[in-house]
């Protein structure tokens, strides 16, 4: 029961990080702050769910539609998946910012025109500064209060 409300509260996390800064979480130009929570899956296995389910809803206002809810919503559960599997290694840390550059990238360019390369390098750095900026905190933090705990 216990992780079922942490996946459920990482999914609202997510959701309500991206609402409340919906005019810079969405477009080519992007930081999605909520991208932050992608580390989660290192210290609990539950994050996964809850990451995909929260980037699906948080894509439901996005201005992209059905492609960025499935295939945004796809790449962040892919994210979440290989974060988890390389928990122990660095991997874990790079998956989501190298994944979300490359696919998030690839049908955005058909949605907006901007060339690929340069929506891979604008999210990817976005994205890096989210997992490096909030999410390594966030979990350094999350690590020391629940040290010895379980799933940690």
């Amino acid at each position: 029961m216990r992780s079922m409300v942490r996946g459920a509260l990482v999914a609202a996390a997510y959701v309500a990080v991206s609402y409340a800064l919906a005019p810079i979480s969405f477009g080519p130009l992007q930081f999605r702050a909520a991208e932050g929570l992608t580390l989660l899956p290192i210290l609990f296995p539950e994050a996964v769910p809850g990451l995909f389910l929260g980037c699906l809803a948080a894509n439901l206002i996005g201005p992209y539609g059905l492609p960025d809810i499935v295939l945004g919503s796809l790449t962040t559960l892919a994210a979440a998946i290989v974060t988890r599997v390389f928990r122990r290694s660095a991997v874990a840390y790079v998956a989501p910012i190298v994944l979300n550059a490359l696919f998030v990238s690839a049908y955005l360019t058909f949605l907006t025109g901007v060339p690929y390369w340069a929506l891979a390098l604008s999210i990817g750095a976005s994205e890096a500064a989210s997992v490096l900026a909030i999410g390594v905190p966030l979990l350094k933090f999350m690590r020391r209060r629940w040290q010895g705990g379980t799933g940690v």
